[in-house]
Protein backbone atom coordinates (compact mmCIF):
# COMPACT_ATOMS: atom_id res chain seq x y z
CA UNK A 1 0.00 0.00 0.00
CA UNK A 2 1.07 3.70 -0.48
CA UNK A 3 3.00 5.21 2.04
CA UNK A 4 1.79 7.80 4.01
CA UNK A 5 2.50 11.43 2.33
CA UNK A 6 5.11 13.31 3.16
CA UNK A 7 4.67 17.03 4.90
CA UNK A 8 5.48 20.16 3.00
CA UNK A 9 5.44 22.70 5.13
CA UNK A 10 5.14 25.63 2.47
CA UNK A 11 2.12 24.43 1.46
CA UNK A 12 0.39 25.25 4.42
CA UNK A 13 -2.07 27.97 4.07
CA UNK A 14 -1.96 27.66 0.55
CA UNK A 15 -4.86 28.04 -1.90
CA UNK A 16 -5.30 24.81 -3.78
CA UNK A 17 -8.09 23.95 -6.08
CA UNK A 18 -8.62 20.43 -7.15
CA UNK A 19 -11.32 19.68 -10.22
CA UNK A 20 -13.31 16.78 -9.85
CA UNK A 21 -11.95 16.45 -6.68
CA UNK A 22 -14.70 14.54 -5.24
CA UNK A 23 -14.53 10.96 -5.67
CA UNK A 24 -11.69 8.90 -6.83
CA UNK A 25 -8.65 9.80 -7.65
CA UNK A 26 -9.89 13.71 -6.82
CA UNK A 27 -11.04 12.76 -3.60
CA UNK A 28 -7.30 11.36 -2.13
CA UNK A 29 -5.48 14.75 -3.94
CA UNK A 30 -7.94 17.05 -1.85
CA UNK A 31 -7.39 15.11 0.96
CA UNK A 32 -3.87 15.02 0.71
CA UNK A 33 -3.74 18.85 0.33
CA UNK A 34 -6.63 19.31 3.11
CA UNK A 35 -4.36 17.41 5.52
CA UNK A 36 -1.28 19.43 4.66
CA UNK A 37 -3.04 22.45 6.27
CA UNK A 38 -3.90 23.82 2.80
CA UNK A 39 -6.60 25.96 1.90
CA UNK A 40 -8.30 23.74 -0.33
CA UNK A 41 -11.54 23.99 -2.69
CA UNK A 42 -12.47 21.76 -5.49
CA UNK A 43 -14.99 21.50 -8.31
CA UNK A 44 -17.53 18.79 -9.40
CA UNK A 45 -20.64 17.74 -10.86
CA UNK A 46 -21.19 14.71 -8.52
CA UNK A 47 -23.20 16.90 -5.42
CA UNK A 48 -23.86 13.94 -2.74
CA UNK A 49 -20.49 12.74 -2.12
CA UNK A 50 -18.69 15.35 -2.63
CA UNK A 51 -20.56 17.86 0.14
CA UNK A 52 -19.98 14.44 2.30
CA UNK A 53 -16.44 14.85 1.17
CA UNK A 54 -16.38 18.51 2.14
CA UNK A 55 -17.97 18.35 5.49
CA UNK A 56 -15.89 15.45 6.62
CA UNK A 57 -13.03 17.16 5.87
CA UNK A 58 -13.99 20.32 7.20
CA UNK A 59 -14.35 18.66 10.86
CA UNK A 60 -11.08 16.84 10.33
CA UNK A 61 -8.74 19.65 8.92
CA UNK A 62 -7.00 23.03 9.87
CA UNK A 63 -9.20 24.86 7.31
CA UNK A 64 -12.61 24.11 6.08
CA UNK A 65 -12.62 22.61 2.16
CA UNK A 66 -15.16 24.13 -0.16
CA UNK A 67 -16.95 22.70 -2.79
CA UNK A 68 -18.11 24.16 -6.13
CA UNK A 69 -20.82 22.42 -7.68
CA UNK A 70 -20.16 23.52 -11.61
CA UNK A 71 -19.90 21.60 -14.78
CA UNK A 72 -16.38 22.15 -15.96
CA UNK A 73 -17.39 21.54 -19.68
CA UNK A 74 -19.38 24.83 -19.64
CA UNK A 75 -16.38 27.85 -19.88
CA UNK A 76 -18.46 30.21 -18.20
CA UNK A 77 -19.17 27.94 -15.36
CA UNK A 78 -15.80 26.89 -15.47
CA UNK A 79 -14.27 30.42 -15.05
CA UNK A 80 -17.31 31.22 -12.33
CA UNK A 81 -16.19 28.12 -10.49
CA UNK A 82 -12.47 28.97 -10.33
CA UNK A 83 -12.85 32.71 -9.13
CA UNK A 84 -15.89 31.45 -6.62
CA UNK A 85 -12.63 29.20 -5.17
CA UNK A 86 -10.28 31.85 -5.09
CA UNK A 87 -12.72 34.05 -3.34
CA UNK A 88 -13.67 31.50 -0.67
CA UNK A 89 -9.89 30.65 -0.41
CA UNK A 90 -8.74 34.10 -0.25
CA UNK A 91 -5.28 33.12 -2.67
CA UNK A 92 -5.02 30.52 -5.30
CA UNK A 93 -1.39 29.31 -5.65
CA UNK A 94 -2.30 25.52 -7.06
CA UNK A 95 -4.52 24.19 -9.37
CA UNK A 96 -4.57 20.26 -10.29
CA UNK A 97 -6.56 19.60 -13.07
CA UNK A 98 -7.95 16.32 -12.56
CA UNK A 99 -11.35 15.81 -14.05
CA UNK A 100 -12.05 13.57 -16.42
CA UNK A 101 -14.08 10.44 -17.91
CA UNK A 102 -12.23 7.54 -19.75
CA UNK A 103 -15.41 6.29 -20.96
CA UNK A 104 -15.13 3.49 -23.81
CA UNK A 105 -16.14 4.32 -27.22
CA UNK A 106 -15.59 2.10 -30.58
CA UNK A 107 -13.98 3.56 -33.33
CA UNK A 108 -17.37 2.67 -35.74
CA UNK A 109 -19.35 4.26 -33.32
CA UNK A 110 -18.11 7.47 -32.70
CA UNK A 111 -19.99 10.78 -34.04
CA UNK A 112 -18.93 13.83 -34.31
CA UNK A 113 -21.25 15.06 -31.57
CA UNK A 114 -19.91 12.14 -28.79
CA UNK A 115 -16.06 13.43 -30.05
CA UNK A 116 -16.84 17.12 -29.10
CA UNK A 117 -18.42 16.40 -25.80
CA UNK A 118 -15.43 13.62 -24.94
CA UNK A 119 -12.60 16.54 -25.37
CA UNK A 120 -15.40 18.90 -23.99
CA UNK A 121 -14.68 17.21 -20.63
CA UNK A 122 -11.19 15.18 -21.18
CA UNK A 123 -9.18 18.69 -22.35
CA UNK A 124 -11.14 21.85 -23.04
CA UNK A 125 -11.58 22.62 -19.59
CA UNK A 126 -7.37 22.44 -18.49
CA UNK A 127 -7.01 25.53 -20.60
CA UNK A 128 -9.85 27.45 -19.68
CA UNK A 129 -9.65 26.57 -16.01
CA UNK A 130 -6.08 27.15 -15.87
CA UNK A 131 -6.58 30.49 -17.80
CA UNK A 132 -8.69 31.56 -15.09
CA UNK A 133 -6.47 30.44 -12.10
CA UNK A 134 -3.83 32.46 -13.56
CA UNK A 135 -5.00 36.15 -12.79
CA UNK A 136 -5.10 34.88 -8.69
CA UNK A 137 -1.62 33.11 -9.09
CA UNK A 138 -0.06 36.28 -10.64
CA UNK A 139 -1.37 38.10 -7.56
CA UNK A 140 0.27 35.75 -4.80
CA UNK A 141 3.93 36.23 -6.81
CA UNK A 142 3.74 33.09 -8.68
CA UNK A 143 2.00 29.15 -8.26
CA UNK A 144 1.61 25.59 -9.83
CA UNK A 145 -0.45 23.98 -12.08
CA UNK A 146 -0.63 20.23 -12.06
CA UNK A 147 -2.19 18.88 -14.90
CA UNK A 148 -3.45 14.89 -15.12
CA UNK A 149 -2.84 12.81 -18.29
CA UNK A 150 -2.56 9.16 -18.58
CA UNK A 151 -0.36 6.18 -19.93
CA UNK A 152 -3.32 5.30 -22.15
CA UNK A 153 -1.99 7.15 -25.07
CA UNK A 154 1.17 4.98 -24.76
CA UNK A 155 -0.20 1.87 -24.97
CA UNK A 156 -2.24 1.35 -27.93
CA UNK A 157 -5.84 0.92 -26.54
CA UNK A 158 -8.09 0.66 -29.30
CA UNK A 159 -11.41 1.43 -27.03
CA UNK A 160 -10.58 4.59 -26.60
CA UNK A 161 -9.39 7.19 -29.29
CA UNK A 162 -10.92 10.25 -28.23
CA UNK A 163 -9.73 10.02 -24.64
CA UNK A 164 -6.36 9.00 -25.97
CA UNK A 165 -6.11 12.10 -28.15
CA UNK A 166 -7.25 14.63 -24.90
CA UNK A 167 -4.67 13.03 -22.71
CA UNK A 168 -2.01 12.78 -25.39
CA UNK A 169 -2.82 16.78 -25.95
CA UNK A 170 -2.66 17.58 -22.19
CA UNK A 171 1.18 17.03 -22.74
CA UNK A 172 1.22 19.47 -25.48
CA UNK A 173 -0.67 21.88 -23.53
CA UNK A 174 1.37 21.35 -20.27
CA UNK A 175 4.38 22.51 -22.45
CA UNK A 176 2.74 25.51 -23.80
CA UNK A 177 1.48 27.08 -20.57
CA UNK A 178 4.90 26.37 -18.90
CA UNK A 179 6.89 28.26 -21.31
CA UNK A 180 4.19 31.26 -21.59
CA UNK A 181 3.88 31.01 -17.44
CA UNK A 182 7.25 30.61 -16.15
CA UNK A 183 8.23 34.57 -16.62
CA UNK A 184 5.26 35.00 -13.82
CA UNK A 185 6.83 32.31 -11.71
CA UNK A 186 4.32 30.00 -12.20
CA UNK A 187 5.15 26.17 -13.19
CA UNK A 188 3.51 23.83 -14.96
CA UNK A 189 3.67 20.14 -14.83
CA UNK A 190 1.84 16.72 -15.46
CA UNK A 191 1.22 13.58 -13.76
CA UNK A 192 0.75 10.34 -15.91
CA UNK A 193 -0.88 7.62 -13.92
CA UNK A 194 -1.14 4.30 -14.92
CA UNK A 195 -3.82 1.55 -13.90
CA UNK A 196 -5.41 3.34 -10.76
CA UNK A 197 -8.03 0.86 -9.22
CA UNK A 198 -10.50 3.26 -8.45
CA UNK A 199 -14.58 1.76 -7.20
CA UNK A 200 -15.84 3.43 -10.39
CA UNK A 201 -13.19 1.41 -12.93
CA UNK A 202 -14.36 -1.87 -10.80
CA UNK A 203 -17.51 -1.16 -11.02
CA UNK A 204 -17.38 0.09 -15.19
CA UNK A 205 -14.33 -1.67 -16.64
CA UNK A 206 -11.60 -3.37 -14.43
CA UNK A 207 -11.94 -7.73 -13.67
CA UNK A 208 -9.65 -9.59 -11.28
CA UNK A 209 -8.16 -10.77 -14.69
CA UNK A 210 -7.71 -7.26 -16.24
CA UNK A 211 -6.06 -6.25 -12.70
CA UNK A 212 -4.00 -9.54 -12.37
CA UNK A 213 -2.82 -8.90 -16.26
CA UNK A 214 -1.46 -5.41 -15.64
CA UNK A 215 -0.12 -6.24 -12.58
CA UNK A 216 2.18 -8.82 -14.34
CA UNK A 217 3.24 -5.92 -16.93
CA UNK A 218 3.92 -4.06 -13.82
CA UNK A 219 7.48 -4.10 -11.75
CA UNK A 220 5.84 -3.33 -8.82
CA UNK A 221 3.40 -5.90 -7.96
CA UNK A 222 0.63 -4.58 -6.56
CA UNK A 223 -2.54 -2.98 -7.05
CA UNK A 224 -1.68 0.93 -7.43
CA UNK A 225 -4.74 3.02 -5.75
CA UNK A 226 -5.63 6.92 -5.87
CA UNK A 227 -3.76 7.62 -3.10
CA UNK A 228 -0.25 6.56 -5.01
CA UNK A 229 -0.76 9.77 -6.46
CA UNK A 230 -1.27 12.12 -3.71
CA UNK A 231 2.72 12.22 -3.02
CA UNK A 232 3.29 12.73 -6.68
CA UNK A 233 0.75 15.95 -6.72
CA UNK A 234 1.76 17.13 -3.26
CA UNK A 235 5.97 17.58 -4.33
CA UNK A 236 5.22 19.08 -7.97
CA UNK A 237 2.78 21.45 -5.84
CA UNK A 238 5.11 22.27 -3.34
CA UNK A 239 8.79 24.07 -3.37
CA UNK A 240 10.10 20.90 -2.87
CA UNK A 241 10.15 20.81 -6.87
CA UNK A 242 11.09 24.75 -7.23
CA UNK A 243 12.87 24.04 -10.66
CA UNK A 244 10.77 21.87 -12.27
CA UNK A 245 8.46 22.99 -15.12
CA UNK A 246 7.40 21.82 -18.27
CA UNK A 247 7.81 17.93 -16.97
CA UNK A 248 5.49 15.17 -16.45
CA UNK A 249 5.84 12.37 -14.20
CA UNK A 250 4.84 8.53 -14.84
CA UNK A 251 3.46 6.84 -12.03
CA UNK A 252 2.29 3.27 -13.35
CA UNK A 253 4.46 0.91 -10.96
CA UNK A 254 6.83 0.56 -13.70
CA UNK A 255 4.92 -0.38 -17.15
CA UNK A 256 6.94 2.47 -19.50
Amino acid sequence: MPATPALFPDLAGRGVLVTGGGSGIGAALTTAFARQGSRVAFIDIAADESRALANHLSADCRHPVHFIEADLSDVAAARNAVNEAAQKLGRLDVLINNAARDDRHDLETVSESYWDDNLAVNLKPLFFVSQAAVPHMKAQGGGAIVNFSSIAFMLNMGELPAYATAKAGILGLTKSLAGKLGPDNIRVNAILPGMIVTERQKRLWLTDESIATMIERQCLKRILVADDLAGPALFLASAASAAMTAQWIIVDGGIL
